[in-house]
């Protein structure tokens, strides 16, 4: 006969039960009031006393009470993940609030800056009289500071220091405190107006972009397009773009070629904003000197003739000035109907770009103020040969020297080779037998290799010390074989057989289809070897479009112009 269970026994004493909770499970401690004597009917082995009082222990649980326990457990937890979930969620907030434009902070309308009365050659300085007057009459947010109003008058006057920041004068910030004040970008929801230079596509591109915006809308702008060659076609230059973006993988929802002197394109960023912004605040955003305030300013001059909320904005706008890192923090400017907010912000620093080598003084030299016009060099162009030039009819043996901060080692070219040179026209080039160029370059570095320039930027010179060897396939004896683009300078053409009126290019033979090169920069410039920017009227005849596929039709951003 089998043992009886105890929840056959009548009438069991209720048991007393005490439940603990913790954060992922519940704990019932069970008290018995009873013992039990328990005997076995198939053995016949004594009786096993428990307890000497008489009586019964308690039941086991029943179904239903497991049952019950399990939910009460499972409601336990659910109560635990939700305080967790509103830690996190307060932690998240806390952590915005110190990042996002403290309003509370009267700055400077120009730059940004913190308004301060105590040092006068640190920006945001304003007048102690000026600044009580203002602070009286509510109006701190109308005022610029002492720097902004040199700035604006043409002094170059650098306040970035650290890695990016630019050497000489007086550095008030680092370039990796203002990268700092974007970092709060990627938890705010937000629309994303991204800048990139066309004369230094490459170097101001941001590839990582997404490190500092997390997964907001991005779209892509290009500037100062008016300093392309004439004859230049946008159509060409959009495609280009837009097949470059691809290859870098960055998901854009459209991209905009524009010109803030011109206006040229300005009017289709402004629709744009007005339909992709859906109640979120829109963040200018570039690396430095790309020119985002003069955009903010051609934006809000195109946005003011409809919009009364933009006209009111320009009285108050962000300075211009040549000078990289002139915005040294997040501007809000109040430019939409809706109530959205439009935010000027400081410049990424890259410390690739050229600005960030060479001194404050030479700034001026880098930027280019007028339409680029290439200057071109093949064997033919070259001044009459001396005992010292190499023999033979081809660059091979020749150095070019791009002012003093590059340096072009021909190591094997064709004889119809040609070299085209687009950048700033400060910077003159000079070609020299490469036997004599190490000399050539110590005896007029500063002289005729500028910049450097001036005796304190030689002292702090460091010289070329980067040497990149470039191996350059020749597809199309046709067609430009590619571009070298030298960041925050500009980019030198290469064509493999310089077209001639009435005459075509020659075919090849196996030993010709490749050039070699050596490229030497300062550290850390860096060296980009890309397809061929298709600019002139020349570009508008070899450029070709690629063959779309429908899947790559449906995920390609559009271009506008």
């Amino acid at each position: 006969m089998a043992l009886r269970t105890l929840s056959t026994f009548p009438s069991l004493p209720r048991r007393h039960t005490t439940t603990r909770r913790e954060p992922n499970l519940t704990v019932i401690y069970r008290n018995p009031t009873t013992s039990i004597v328990c005997k076995s009917i198939a053995n016949s082995e004594p009786p096993v006393s428990l307890s000497e009082r008489d009586g019964f222990a308690a039941a086991a649980p029943t179904p239903g009470e497991r049952f019950l326990e399990n939910q009460r457990a499972h409601e336990a937890q659910k109560v635990v993940k939700k305080e967790i979930k509103k830690e996190k969620k307060k932690k998240k907030e806390e952590i915005i609030a110190r990042k996002v434009v403290d309003t509370s902070v009267s700055c400077c309308y120009g730059c940004g800056a913190p308004l301060q009365t105590s040092d006068v050659d640190s920006p945001g300085f304003v007048d102690l009289v000026t600044y009580e007057l203002k602070k009286k009459h509510h109006q701190l947010r109308t005022m610029i500071c002492g720097r902004c109003q040199l700035l604006s008058h043409g002094h170059m006057i650098t306040a970035v220091g650290g890695n990016g920041g630019y050497p000489g004068g007086k550095q008030f910030v680092s370039a990796d405190e203002l990268r700092e004040k974007l970092s709060h970008l990627r938890h705010e929801k937000a629309l994303i107006v991204k800048l990139v230079d066309i004369v230094d596509f490459n170097g101001s591109f941001l590839a990582r972009v997404r490190d500092l915006v997390g997964a907001n809308p991005i779209i892509l702008v290009i500037t100062k397009i008016d300093l392309l060659p004439k004859g230049t076609d946008m159509n060409c230059i959009g495609d280009w773009v837009v097949e470059v973006t691809m290859r870098k993988k960055l998901n854009v929802l459209s991209v905009h070629l524009t010109s803030s002197k011109s206006l040229d394109g300005v009017s289709g960023v402004a629709s744009e904003i007005q339909k992709e912004k859906k109640g979120r605040d829109v963040y200018i955003l570039g690396a430095a000197n790309v020119g985002k305030s003069a955009f903010i300013n051609a934006l809000l001059k195109t946005m003011a003739e409809r919009d009364p909320v933009a006209a009111a904005a320009q009285k108050y706008k962000p300075i211009q000035s040549a000078v990289p890192g002139t915005t040294l923090g997040p501007i809000q400017i109040n430019a939409f109907v809706g109530g959205e907010k439009l935010y000027d912000t400081p410049g990424v620093h890259l410390h690739h770009r050229q600005a960030a080598v060479v001194h404050s003084d030479d700034l001026p030299a880098l930027a280019p103020q007028n339409r680029l016009r290439g200057q071109s060099f093949d064997i033919s162009t070259l001044p009459t040969q001396s005992s010292s030039s190499p023999k033979g009819e081809s660059l091979n043996g020749y150095t070019f020297f791009w002012g003093g901060l590059v340096r072009i080692d021909i190591l094997k070219a064709l004889p119809e080779t040609c070299f085209t040179f687009y950048g700033p026209k400060a910077l003159e080039i000079h070609a020299v037998p490469t036997k004599t160029a190490t000399a050539f370059y110590e005896a007029k570095l500063g002289v005729l290799l500028t910049p450097p320039s001036g005796k304190n930027q030689m002292q702090e010179w460091k010289g070329l010390q980067s040497h990149r060897l470039l191996q350059i396939e020749i597809n199309d004896a046709k067609r430009p074989a590619s571009d070298v683009a030298i960041s925050g300078l500009g980019w030198i053409s290469i064509e493999p057989i310089r077209k001639t009126r009435g005459t075509e290019p020659r075919d090849l033979n196996e030993a010709e289809h490749e050039i070699h090169i050596c490229v030497s920069v300062p550290k850390p410039v860096e060296v980009f070897l890309r397809p061929t920017l298709p600019i002139g009227t020349s570009g508008t005849e070899w450029y070709q479009y690629r063959e779309l596929t429908d899947k790559e039709e449906e995920v390609r951003p559009k271009w506008y112009f």
